[in-house]
């Protein structure tokens, strides 16, 4: 979806695809504040479908891996520029297969990969929500976490992150 489509109100998801060896998948965007950067499979929500539609569509889109959905379990919400309210559903999945090809979608990604958690958070290339979910255990229950900057680059003047609680 065009930028210019989406309005002042922006509404996307993301996937924290778990496999059968705790391992997540992540991709490698082409593009945007974080290129170069591992992040979860993600786009928008298109107007003729559901947030759990549209994540199951994205990430089988970037990533070739097909998915079951297990359950939402967080909510990221940021202002831009104070113009923009960018809002992102963030949902728990499991693959459909225990080992899917992976096909990165070259147009938006340089690649996909499998990658444990524990590996992610001490690495330099993963976003922000990368490090921030993997400090979390993923169940049920929100909290609200405030005072994060995901990189200046964005332009944010607010910048939330709804996740699951922590034990």
């Amino acid at each position: 979806m065009a930028r210019e489509d989406r309005g002042n109100v922006w509404l996307g998801v993301a996937g924290v695809v778990v496999n059968h060896l705790g391992e997540w998948l992540v991709v490698m965007k082409r593009y945007g504040g974080l290129h170069a950067k591992w992040s979860f499979p993600a786009g928008f929500v298109s107007r003729d479908e559901t947030i759990d539609q549209a994540i199951l569509r994205e990430v089988k889109e970037e990533t070739g891996v097909a998915c079951t959905l297990i359950q939402m379990i967080g909510f990221r919400s940021g202002v831009i520029a104070n113009k923009i309210s960018d809002n992102m559903a963030i949902f728990l999945l499991q693959p459909v297969e225990e080992n899917p090809i992976l096909q990165a979608q070259l147009s938006e990604l340089y690649e996909v990969a499998w990658k444990h958690p524990r590996d992610l958070i001490i690495d330099p290339t993963s976003s922000a929500m990368i490090h921030e979910l993997a400090t979390h255990t993923l169940e049920n229950g929100f909290d609200t976490i405030d005072g994060i900057n995901p990189g200046d680059v964005f332009g944010y003047t607010s910048f939330k992150v709804f996740i699951t609680k922590t034990r």
